[in-house]
């Protein structure tokens, strides 16, 4: 019988305890005193076999709602895009599959050069100069870039958004609070970042402003109205982008952004229910010797054959602890290059159009809405999100989408209080046209 896994026998247990010495497993835990221990039986099912166990799991994934099975309208910083094939037959590989931590660059070419093939392709997308090799999630990516600011510019307050992504915000304030920086919220006015506000706070004493493009109300924010106000002095442009939008939208990097970061879940990472995902970070020059995580650069062995290496390494494995720009010790390597195939099969035409056919149906979307006499709150241009109001809870309004095979948008209720009964709704162009009418069309009919 083949095993999916190496079960232990009474026998291997008996040699195991011989070999150390030992009589018996209570052996092991005697210097324990009897006091402390545990004496009953826990309140866990029984050992199965293993045919009976992946029964059982089964039965149990089968109850998931999957976006296999389901329409989804629901983003907010996780989406439901095309994902070509081959991403997951290339990732399945052993050699990038079980690959760890490419220090000996000798045997880690392979490796290597996805990575720097990752960074070669953020770069083209965000317009910047310098991309490391991933980090762990969006989120994180945001927070990195404020303290990289304040490091860089000696500043100790960051000018936010309030149309930034929550969870990134949350992320962002947990980092702040460890280095005794003071984080600004700037209002929002319309769905967008109030820029009469900014610039009411912008002073002296600022290390960034930060802005998301597309925010998190779906809105594309006015970067060319922002830079100028956010470089006054030396501070820095921190923009959080998602990559797939600037298939279409004019790059971070073209509006004068010093750091673009954001989420490459777009690219051929799952969902799965929150991450894993990959998080990118990409700067200009000045700041290239600033960047956390992990760098990998081009260059020639003695024989001037093209190679690639770890380099400009700042964290602290490498320097001294009180010289590292952060303490982010690995990265998303794995989905980094999911990322890189996926970007690879679609090309420069496909990434365009699958960009191009967000925007058209999110609009179209929107629009039948509207037709339908569902109000939505905020004007001006969209990429594959935007905001309706409805007259029940959105959670109750969800709990019957369900039922009609609909996954409904997320309720901006649970992260603004002003936004109660308000749905953020994440069109992508998976999404056809019957699919996007049968959702208007029920949420219509409840409307009513």
């Amino acid at each position: 019988m083949k095993h999916r896994y190496l079960p232990m026998t009474d026998q291997d247990k008996q040699e195991m305890l011989k070999a150390i010495g030992v009589e018996s497993m209570d052996d092991l835990f005697s210097d324990i005193p009897e006091s402390v221990r545990f004496q009953g039986e826990y309140n866990i099912k029984k050992a199965k076999s293993e045919t009976e166990l992946t029964k059982e799991l089964s039965r149990l994934a089968a109850k998931n709602k999957d976006l296999r099975q389901y329409a989804s309208f629901l983003g907010a910083g996780v989406y439901d895009h095309y994902m070509p094939v081959i991403v997951d037959h290339v990732i399945s590989r052993s050699e990038f599959y079980t690959a760890y931590t490419p220090y000996q660059p000798e045997i880690s070419q392979g490796e290597l050069q996805a990575i720097f093939e990752f960074q070669t392709m953020i770069c083209e997308l965000t317009g910047m100069d310098i991309a490391n090799s991933s980090m762990y999630d969006g989120g994180t990516s945001f927070a990195e870039a404020a303290m990289l600011a304040a490091g860089h510019t000696k500043k100790k307050k960051i000018l936010v958004s309030g149309a930034v992504h929550p969870e990134s915000l949350d992320v962002l304030k947990t980092y702040a609070k460890g280095q005794y920086i003071e984080v600004v919220e700037i209002p929002v006015k319309n769905g967008e970042t109030d820029i009469e506000a900014l610039k009411t706070e912008m002073n002296e004493d600022v290390a960034a402003v930060m802005v998301q493009y597309p925010n998190f109300y779906g809105q594309v924010e006015k970067l060319k109205e922002i830079e100028p106000i956010a470089h006054t002095g030396k501070s820095l442009f921190i923009v959080s982008s998602n990559p797939l939008a600037l298939g279409v939208l004019t790059p971070p990097g073209k509006f004068g952004a010093d750091i673009v970061v954001g989420d490459a879940q777009v690219f051929g990472i799952p969902a799965a229910f929150g991450g894993p995902h990959c998080g990118y970070f990409s700067v200009t020059n000045k700041l290239m010797r600033k960047v956390p995580g992990r760098l990998v650069g081009q260059t020639t062995d003695e024989e001037g054959k093209r190679g690639f290496v770890l380099t400009l390494q700042a964290r602290e494995q490498h320097i001294r602890r009180d010289k590292a720009t952060s303490n982010i010790c690995s990265n998303q390597a794995l989905n980094a290059l999911a990322a890189s195939v996926a970007m690879t099969a679609l090309g420069k035409k496909g990434v365009k159009e699958i960009a191009y056919q967000n925007i058209q149906k999110a609009n179209y979307a929107r629009n039948a809405f509207k037709a339908a006499g569902i109000e939505v709150p905020f004007e001006g241009p969209i990429f594959n999100e935007f905001v309706i109001k409805l007259n029940k809870p959105v959670k109750e309004v969800n709990l019957q989408l369900l039922e009609k095979g609909l996954i409904g948008g997320y309720d901006l209720g649970q992260s603004n209080p002003t936004l109660e009964d308000h749905m953020l709704v994440a069109v992508t162009e998976l999404r056809t046209k019957e699919e996007i009418d049968t959702l208007v069309r029920e949420l219509g009919d409840g409307h009513e």
